[in-house]
């Protein structure tokens, strides 16, 4: 039980430095740096503060860097609970989502490129680079809500594994299933029906905090004691 207890510690710590750094660039910077359907502020914003949306493109790499070795880290909790749902978390997790942000990153590094004034781009006129950047920095959004289709879909299998492990609480299961789904609805809608996508976020995006529990169960309580007759981890 105390290997379990580690194991699981471990996975919630990297998950407490994902959830500690990933607002950063996904909603602090773009609240701060971009005006809706006005190219040319945005621009303005970036040009006066760049370090900003490059601390953005930072920490976007570092949490999904990290959200690696999370998920080999629930890989090896719960592996001996469930083989199939085990690797289904880790092809989710990790295999299908990091690389969809990974690349992703490179529409910010072109608006950024953009905004920049690099002799190369002189031909261009100074409206038409705001634009472009503008576009980028949409791409770049919209490349988000694909990604979190995968944040929702990784949950499912998670919180299957945790309803049947027997050292976490069957509830928080529940709740990551919860959580999944929201996501998923959230984004999908987002991208596939865009008028419904406020109506739809307000409600998700509530329900999307039902994540949370395990992050916090996981840092500081580990696992707790299986039921009896439960799957024991190897």
């Amino acid at each position: 039980m105390d290997a379990i207890k580690r194991q699981a510690r471990q996975a919630g710590l990297l998950y407490v430095l994902i959830a500690a750094t990933a607002w950063i660039g996904l909603l602090y910077v773009p609240n701060v740096l971009y005006v809706v359907g006005d190219a040319g502020a945005t621009a303005d914003r970036i040009r006066a503060s760049e370090w900003l949306l490059r601390a953005g493109i930072a920490t976007e790499l570092f949490h999904q860097i990290v959200q690696i070795f999370l998920v080999l880290a629930l890989y090896r909790l719960f592996k001996g609970v469930n083989e199939a749902l085990a690797q289904q978390l880790v092809i989710l997790g990790a295999l299908v989502s990091v690389p969809i942000v990974l690349v992703n990153v490179l529409n910010e590094v072109g608006a950024l490129t953009l905004v920049g004034g690099d002799d190369f781009l002189a031909p261009l006129p100074r409206p038409q680079l705001d634009a472009l950047a503008y576009l980028f920095l949409r791409l770049h959004s919209r490349g988000i809500a694909i990604a979190a289709i995968f944040w929702g879909l990784w949950l499912l299998p998670f919180g299957l594994l945790a309803i049947r492990s027997g050292f976490i609480p069957r509830a928080l299961g529940f709740l990551l299933l919860v959580a999944g789904c929201a996501y998923v609805l959230d984004s999908t809608t987002a991208l596939v029906l865009p008028r419904y996508a406020n109506a739809v976020s307000s409600v998700a995006g509530v329900l999307e905090i039902a994540e949370v529990p395990i992050i916090l169960w996981l840092a500081i309580w580990g696992a707790r004691a299986r039921s009896a007759g439960a799957a024991s981890p190897s």
